[in-house]
């Protein structure tokens, strides 16, 4: 056990705002000393680290809680997405680092905005949130995957990946194409059957995270072939319309 004032020499937060987390319910102490001041245990301290990720990512105090006190919270999984955040803000960075050297080198030649654009961090954040359990339709989810085996994910997750093979054999038709339509259908399809009612909504959001870069789009190419991703979400967004 560490008692408030080691908590904040540890991680750098300060007793007031530790005080306040607890005042807020975000995070309470493990217990108390006799005297009444406040204990923190390892489990505390780990759920310490995950708001603070959650903090360098610009998230809301309130949304963080909602976040780790739900039941469907995952650790594990959180952190996997948390790190690919955590890269598309570090790309965002050094495209503004390159930015202010150009400028710096060459003078404002012409104005150019594209750099200051968090859209796909935003993109990406949004999924991410639906995925920890603060929406209907990863509740749904969660209903629907009661009961199934590790094998059953594994063939669920198998079938959805064949879709993407699928999209490569055509990636390099027109994505307004009936093919590539039907295509956008059937991945539609397959996300209601198996994880949670696909609105086009939902749709048009992940066809957007599947060609943001990282591990989404590298596993979805390395199926389908170099380009798969961005053509399933050009075929999604026009479906989507």
């Amino acid at each position: 056990m560490m008692k408030i004032h080691e908590v904040s020499r540890l991680t750098g937060v300060s007793i007031r705002t530790l005080q306040y987390y607890d005042k807020i319910g975000l995070l309470h102490p493990a217990d108390y000393t006799d005297a009444g001041y406040r204990l923190y245990d390892d489990a505390a301290l780990e759920t310490l680290q995950q708001i603070l990720l959650f903090r360098e990512l610009e998230f809301p105090l309130k949304d963080i809680r909602e976040i780790i006190s739900s039941p469907d919270f995952d650790r594990s999984r959180a952190l996997e997405q948390q790190i690919e955040l955590l890269k598309l803000k570090k790309e965002h960075i050094e495209n503004l680092i390159d930015l202010a050297k150009g400028i710096k080198a060459m003078g404002v030649k012409t104005l150019k905005f594209d750099a200051f654009d968090t859209g796909k961090i935003d993109e990406y954040a949004a999924q991410a949130k639906a995925s920890w359990g603060t929406t209907p339709a990863y509740q749904e989810y969660e209903e629907k995957s009661k009961g199934r085996t590790k094998e059953d994910n594994r063939k669920i997750q198998q079938g959805m990946m064949d879709l993407f093979g699928e999209f490569g054999q055509i990636r390099h038709t027109d994505p307004a194409s009936e093919e590539a339509q039907a295509m956008a259908k059937k991945l539609q399809d397959y996300i209601t059957e198996h994880m949670y009612t696909c609105t086009k909504e939902i749709l048009g959001g992940l066809g957007k995270m599947y060609a943001g870069g990282g591990d989404f789009t590298k596993n979805i190419d390395s199926f389908g072939g170099e380009g798969t991703a961005a053509f399933a979400a050009k075929a999604i967004e026009i479906y989507c319309r």
